[in-house]
């Protein structure tokens, strides 16, 4: 795979991130601002949830979804407060939904309390709602735990299995990204993956790319079953498709 190809194959799978604790509506605006490039658009943008009707105004009808957060960072929130958030999220209009599992718990031994939380909130989605489940493999650590995680977190409902939060190092590692697509093709039902945080240009991606193509096919990284969430990403895709830098990017751990 050349540059060229990865670039142009990677930017359509980009959840193009904001999530700091310092942003703002001008910096929210600014990141939708990128969300559509001279090269196409990004498949969303990922924001906290007070952001969503900001982002909402800026993309409606440009092809890019709103994803937001829930239970995040830490993940330990109680069923009832993730359900209610997801609830509010989904009516100010998001159309993914990314949740952390209560992985500290799931590290404990629990596994009660995480699959009612991973519960609440793929019954507050509903029916076209993404849920993204946020395993926090950099903090789970032992690969049997990742892939426990990640059978756990299909059981529940999950629509994608996605690394980190991007607020604990390591984030996303391949090592991780290969655990869970074995967990996704064994799994029988369609699930996504998405690879966040640390992922910063073109060469990082295609490894990912390439090892999507390996374990589930060519051809099988769609927007609807792959993403990358990053913010730094963009413009070095954009600067190897040659588009240069389209604005600065988000200071965020992504």
């Amino acid at each position: 795979m050349t540059t060229l190809d990865a670039a142009a194959r990677a930017l359509p799978l980009l959840d193009l991130t904001s999530l700091n604790d310092d942003d703002t509506d001008e910096r929210i605006a600014a990141l939708c601002g990128r969300a559509v490039t001279p090269a196409g658009s990004v498949a969303a943008v990922c924001i906290y949830p007070r952001f969503i009707p900001v982002a909402k105004r800026l993309l409606e009808n440009k092809g890019v979804a709103i994803a937001t957060v829930a239970n995040f960072p830490g993940g330990g929130a109680p069923a009832a407060e993730v359900a209610a958030d997801t609830r509010a999220a989904i009516a100010a209009g998001a159309d993914e939904i990314d949740v952390v599992l209560p992985w500290r718990a799931f590290m404990a031994g629990e596994r009660t309390v995480p699959h009612d939380v991973l519960r609440a909130c793929r019954d507050a989605c509903g029916d076209g709602i993404l849920m993204k489940v946020i395993l926090e493999t950099g903090g789970l650590a032992d690969a049997g735990l990742i892939e426990q995680a990640g059978r756990d977190a299909v059981a529940a409902g999950a629509d994608f299995l996605k690394t980190s939060t991007g607020k604990l190092q390591p984030a996303a590692t391949l090592e991780a990204a290969a655990i869970l697509l074995d967990v996704i093709r064994d799994c029988g039902r369609p699930v996504g993956f998405k690879a966040a945080g640390g992922i910063r240009d073109t060469a990082g991606a295609a490894a990912y790319l390439h090892l999507a193509d390996t374990v589930m096919g060519p051809g099988w990284a769609t927007p609807a079953t792959f993403r990358f969430g990053a913010s730094g990403l963009l413009d070095a895709l954009l600067a190897d498709l040659g588009h240069g830098r389209t604005g600065q990017k988000p200071s965020s751990g992504y």
